[in-house]
């Protein structure tokens, strides 16, 4: 049994009786650094601060809580705890099915109720060595460097037999991240001749994804969900695929199904809200977002949109007593953030016009234009509907310049199009077109401008205008590339700076999320990597490379 001594614990446990005894347990495996959680919320602070080695979840946390599976979803979701942190869910007998199945999804492992000590010990053992063996595949992935990481799971699936199915999840996945769908889809297609593996199926449907073929990724969500149907992920999928295909309809039944299951996951049950809203499900959209601001009210992801799609659907139910309330909650409640204001106010327009106030309306779209004018974070669909609420009071300008925003950071032309609906369904094919050409000019003008600056040597304010335009602009990859440029032709030119090239680094993976199959995306890796050398930096984070194949993956490795 491997030594237990120097590793970190967090035991998440509703019941003091359980707490002490994990704990006695644990101290007896030779742990002594132990913390403690009663709750999913109280969980979140903890995990925030530190990363633990180990994280123990009771399953059942209460008829008020998520339970562990979905409070590891949310933590996985936002980041909250490494690869490296190894997750165990404590169930009992009437929960151990579910577990089973959820286990497939974050590489954790579960112990079944009630346990010994001695069964506790040899379980940790086994997922600590686990974690030991992969742990350099982590590390790597921590920094970015995707490409070494590669070449370290392509080693350890030959050296180290007893994980090499773990080894090749890594890999394909990470193939994922960088674009290579071919080399992933080679991984799963290869796993699933040995044997079915349920996270191998819908690793191959999300390739067919990647690749367009969205029929083919259909059918095969939909026998994964007829065999596994707890595996959440495969649900997220499916609706995902539904999206694209246009079937908003199946969709929204697809999300439904998920929330069945996991009625405590917030993101999902956002989610399905807001396709009942596009669907014109006025009532699922209400008692949805009922749910969500109900759910969310103790919890660390708490989102002042959800208040004000709460009001749209309250208005739309004739329920407008309550209304009122809800906007005093959102200013209240939500005070320290900075969509809040904002928020507010295009709640309260809504309000207003919906009881005839028109100027009181036409005053808080103002307010609500005025601070947007500031990069709050404010999502495209919340941005879309105070735009429509402007041009139904004749604010075209406001419109124009939302507008301009949505169509600027919209990641895909699809998602462009999209926006533009609004407009070409109203019958405003003349907004539309100058929206269209106010973003191109907006995202064209900024990136000259920052390339004017750094070509007259003014290398700083390069960074300070390609920085501020990446903030308002976060999802558009020619302004997320340019941002990067800015930085490491900074960097080379006046000296180096820790933080900046952190932001270096921070902008050539953002720009590789958002467009991975970009060719130019290595000649950064390149500029980053001479920066490094002509600064004799070192002990810093790398930037992923691209190696598509083996053989280039070893080529890249021997010229290191």
């Amino acid at each position: 049994m491997l030594e237990l001594a120097g590793l970190t614990a967090l035991i998440i446990e509703p019941h003091a009786g359980m707490r002490a005894s994990i704990h006695n347990m644990l101290s007896l495996g030779g742990m002594s650094k132990i913390e403690y959680a009663n709750s999913s919320g109280t969980a979140i602070r903890p995990l925030r601060q530190k990363a633990f080695d180990l994280v123990i979840c009771e399953y059942d946390l209460g008829e008020e809580q998520q339970d562990g599976q979905q409070l590891l979803e949310d933590l996985r979701h936002n980041k909250l705890i490494p690869l490296s942190t190894v997750f165990f869910m404590a169930t009992a007998e009437r929960t151990h099915g579910k577990v089973i199945s959820a286990a497939e999804l974050a590489l954790n492992d579960y112990v079944l109720k009630p346990f010994t000590a001695d069964t506790l010990m040899e379980r940790i053992s086994k997922a600590i060595e686990k974690r030991n063996a992969l742990m350099p595949v982590y590390r790597l992935l921590e920094l970015g460097n995707l490409g070494e990481a590669i070449e370290i799971c392509q080693t350890g699936e030959n050296a180290k037999a007893t994980y090499r199915v773990d080894f090749l999840r890594l890999r394909a996945e990470m193939h994922m991240t960088l674009g290579q769908v071919d080399a992933a889809e080679e991984i799963y297609t290869e796993l699933l001749s040995k044997r079915s593996i349920a996270w191998a199926h819908l690793g191959l449907a999300s390739t067919l994804f990647m690749q367009e073929r969205y029929e083919e990724a259909e059918e095969k969500l939909t026998s994964l969900i007829e065999t596994k149907s707890e595996f959440l992920d495969a649900y997220d999928w499916l609706a995902k695929t539904q999206e694209a295909r246009g079937n908003l309809t199946a969709m929204q039944a697809t999300l439904e199904s998920a929330v069945a299951r996991s009625p405590y996951a917030l993101r999902r049950l956002r989610k399905l809200g807001k396709v009942a809203l596009q669907n014109g499900d006025t009532e699922t959209a209400h008692r949805v977002f009922q749910q969500v601001v109900s759910k969310a009210k103790f919890s660390e992801f708490r989102e002042p949109e959800d208040h004000v799609q709460l009001v749209e659907t309250s208005l739309a139910k004739g329920e407008t007593k309550s209304v009122p309330a809800i906007i005093r909650d959102l200013a209240k409640s939500l005070s320290g953030l900075k969509k809040t204001a904002a928020c507010r106010a295009i709640a309260s327009a809504m309000f207003h016009r919906h009881n005839g106030d028109k100027e009181l309306a036409t005053e808080e779209l103002e307010v609500a234009l005025l601070a947007c004018k500031e990069p709050i974070g404010l999502s495209n669909e919340t941005k879309i509907a105070l735009a429509k609420n402007c041009l139904d009071h004749g604010l075209e300008q406001g419109v124009v310049e939302i507008m301009t925003s949505v169509v600027g950071n919209a990641p895909t032309p699809a998602a462009m199009s999209s926006a533009m609906r609004l407009l070409q369904e109203g019958g405003r094919e003349d907004l539309a077109k100058r929206i269209t050409q106010a973003s191109k000019s907006e995202v064209v003008d900024l990136v000259s401008a920052g390339a004017e600056k750094a070509r007259l040597g003014d290398f700083q304010g390069a960074v300070t205008l390609m920085s501020e335009a990446a903030e308002k602009l976060p999802h558009n990859p020619q302004v997320v590339f340019n941002a990067a440029v800015a930085a490491l032709k900074c960097l080379d030119n006046l000296g180096w700076d820790m933080p900046l090239g952190e932001r270096a680094r921070r902008y050539v993976a953002d720009a590789r999320r958002l467009d991975p199959r970009n060719p130019r995306l290595s000649l950064l890796t390149g500029m980053y990597r001479d920066i490094l050398k002509k600064y004799q930096i070192s002990g810093v984070d790398d930037i992923p490379t691209m190696p598509t194949t083996k053989a280039e993956a070893k080529k890249e490795a021997v010229a290191k």
